[in-house]
């Protein structure tokens, strides 16, 4: 058992918007897309450090029917050139279409995947080899807090995006407590880095 765990790797669970992106709302074009200028740096400590980087979005705009998953895949490619130019990658993405009041029927359920729930996490774990003691989530959202605890990881919560606005109902919500709160994704991953335990 000791051998398999010293096999698997610690991961890194970023929110997409509101972490690595400018939150707009649903984002249905592509020039809206505005990555933070720390963005880059932040994810190319993570790959040094030997992080797998695992994107876990929600997405309902899918569901929605404002975008398709084609053009979902077309706006991770272009986050992916856009982090190659800062020597930087993003391993994964892992995102959910559903929403249980979605206009398209094919997309109207209620799913595993949709954070807070954990299920994007516990797949990236499974398909990735991942070691969820030793991994952490990093979103703007008490709903990614939630998403992370739920997996057993620990989780920091940015102040970017909604992160703010989220930071002051946590009075109100003592069950999404996260691990840390910081004001951006760069100082999260300096915390990380500073609380890792990843021998």
């Amino acid at each position: 058992m000791t051998g398999r765990r010293d096999k698997l790797r610690p991961a890194v669970f970023l929110d997409r918007d509101g972490t690595l992106n400018e939150d707009i709302g649903f984002m249905d074009r592509m020039e809206a897309l505005s990555l933070f200028s720390w963005t880059a740096d932040a994810i190319r400590l993570l790959n040094r450090a030997g992080y797998c980087t695992v994107v876990t979005t929600n997405q309902s705009a899918v569901a929605r029917g404002l975008i398709d998953e084609e053009f979902l895949r077309v706006v991770h490619q272009e986050i992916d050139r856009r982090l190659a130019r800062g020597d930087a990658r993003i391993d994964r993405y892992f995102y959910c279409p559903h929403h249980p009041e979605a206009p398209l029927e094919a997309y109207r359920r209620v799913c595993e995947c949709r954070k807070p729930r954990p299920g994007m996490i516990l797949a990236a774990a499974q398909e990735l080899g991942l070691d969820l003691t030793r991994s952490v989530m990093v979103g703007d959202r008490r709903l990614d807090v939630a998403s992370g605890h739920a997996a057993g990881v620990r989780a920091v919560l940015v102040r970017t995006g909604l992160g703010a606005a989220e930071e002051e109902d946590l009075v109100e919500d003592p069950g999404a407590q996260p691990d840390a709160i910081l004001n951006n994704l760069m100082e999260a991953v300096g915390w990380i880095l500073r609380n890792s335990s990843r021998s």
